[in-house]
């Protein structure tokens, strides 16, 4: 369908012709006609399809011209960058209209933000915890919320924003429009929306967990963090399309560690972020890795969910996540719109059921690909993939205790006698006790 055939305001239509835009994703086709509706969505889709677009183009279709100061619109995200990134795409989008609007996260000055608040907004975009304390501080009112978005929720719920979600909805008038939509959901997901959500209508375009068609998805096999460096290294040196490479790692520790190794060779080529960068830290590496200064950016998941960065080529997994649902989102990343991606994974043997977890979600199995000779098999591990050792002298500091008999009984005649001594020292006492006292009375 075409943008010009949904019931679209001539402002909204005139932004979208200067973008480009001409034809509506089936989610935004969908999502469009129920959202105008008033009821409650619940939208699935898979990453890359216009989940963003689907939500912003009804939400300002029915906004109206208002002075009012409170936000009537709130649009809730798990992390600063997914904020700034939608904060974006309705600047794109009100290039003709008059709406007020703000991001707002941790990590910034908070008084700033509660000034914007103050000088009034139609529609607010923020993440779960600054807007809670917004909340207890009594910064925002939010009386006035007529439509509630939670993008990536599966996601909040996975970095401990449980607690501040079901706060803001509580808080919330019950008389407003709930959208949720996300590439899954899951059952924690599930009974949230069986507790705030009325009869919402579910909009589910594809099956739960079901990667993106266009992925070209590849593993091999490496046995650890080094010989996943080598490999990671030979790749970059010898495969020429892999032109912006987005590369995901399991925490903070292994991300700073990769990053450092890579230096040598690839310090001009590479970017790194991760939650403990601050926060122009974190936009500077998005933005590098967007304009192409950096070839490669080194990632935890904190960029898996939503983020939209154009034309990455390859999406490497160093590891293999626990969590299939994360594999998903990871290689997300790319095959985004029309493009074809290609991602790869490195497997090490304790990594294997990892695979066969995300193989049976998708219900596809990964290409395995030979390791090259070319490459070195390192024997150098770090640290989390040592072997534990057993301390040979634990048993020392574990015997076991034997108790013979009840723990409380009756003490025998021997031990109900008065030590020797201590009769003396009474005797002692008394004498020097009864020649006081007969002393003073002589006197």
């Amino acid at each position: 369908m075409k943008f010009e055939e949904l019931n679209l305001s001539k402002p909204l239509g005139k932004a979208l012709a200067d973008l480009g835009f001409e034809d509506a994703t089936p989610i935004q086709e969908k999502s469009f006609p129920v959202i105008m509706s008033g009821k409650d969505v619940v939208a699935i889709a898979q990453t890359g399809t216009g989940k963003t677009f689907a939500y912003l183009l009804p939400i300002l279709r029915q906004l109206t011209y208002s002075e009012q100061k409170q936000p009537r619109a709130i649009i809730v995200l798990p992390t600063r960058e997914l904020v700034a990134q939608v904060v974006g795409e309705i600047e794109k989008l009100t290039k003709y209209m008059s709406v007020r609007f703000t991001g707002i996260y941790g990590g910034s000055n908070i008084n700033k933000q509660k000034q914007a608040v103050y000088d009034g907004l139609d529609i607010l975009v923020t993440t779960p915890g600054r807007l809670n304390d917004l909340i207890l501080t009594r910064s925002i009112q939010l009386q006035m919320v007529k439509k509630l978005v939670i993008d990536e929720v599966d996601e909040m719920l996975n970095l401990g924003f449980r607690a501040q979600l079901f706060t803001l909805m509580d808080a919330l008038p019950l008389k407003r429009q709930n959208l949720l939509f996300s590439a899954t959901l899951d059952e924690d997901v599930e009974k949230l929306i069986g507790k705030f959500f009325l009869e919402p209508q579910y909009i589910e375009l594809i099956a739960r967990g079901t990667p993106i068609d266009k992925i070209d998805q590849r593993a091999y096999p490496a046995p650890n963090f080094y010989t996943k460096i080598n490999l990671l290294e030979h790749l970059l040196d010898n495969t020429p399309d892999m032109k912006r490479v987005l590369v995901f790692v399991k925490n903070k520790k292994w991300a700073d560690l990769l990053y450092e190794e890579m230096a040598p060779s690839f310090k001009e080529q590479t970017g790194v972020i991760h939650s403990n960068k601050s926060q122009p830290q974190r936009f500077n590496a998005i933005k590098h890795f967007y304009d192409g200064t950096h070839r490669v950016l080194v990632a935890t998941d904190i960029i898996a969910r939503g983020l939209d960065i154009p034309e990455v080529t390859h999406v490497i997994n160093f590891d293999i996540p626990v969590e299939p649902n994360d594999y998903i989102h990871r290689i997300g990343r790319t095959g985004r719109a029309d493009s074809i991606g290609t991602s790869m994974a490195f497997v090490s043997p304790l990594e294997k059921d990892n695979q066969k977890a995300i193989e049976a979600l998708m219900k596809k199995k990964i290409t395995m690909e030979k390791f090259p000779v070319e490459v070195e098999v390192s024997p150098k591990l770090i640290p989390d993939e040592r072997p534990v050792k057993k301390d040979k002298n634990i048993h020392k500091f574990n015997k076991k205790i034997e108790v013979s008999g009840p723990a409380f009984h009756e003490k025998s005649e021997k031990n109900k006698q008065v030590p020797q001594v201590g009769k003396r020292r009474q005797e002692r006492a008394r004498r020097v006790k009864l020649a006081n006292i007969r002393r003073k009375g002589s006197k």
